[in-house]
């Protein structure tokens, strides 16, 4: 009777849980292919060294 409970419970969230699943991906996703530059720490600055010969 437990396992068969079990299964009914599981049949039953199976839908929200691969929703929930999806909705999460998606934001993975959008978080990784985001086009904002990425964080510099405070006080650090890109400088373009000459190189001499």
């Amino acid at each position: 009777m437990a396992t068969d409970a079990a299964i009914y419970v599981s049949k039953r969230l199976q839908r929200p849980a691969f929703a929930l699943l999806c909705l999460l991906a998606v934001q993975l996703v959008l978080a990784v292919a985001s086009c904002e530059p990425e964080q510099v720490a405070m006080g650090a600055a890109r400088v373009q060294l000459d190189q001499r010969p």
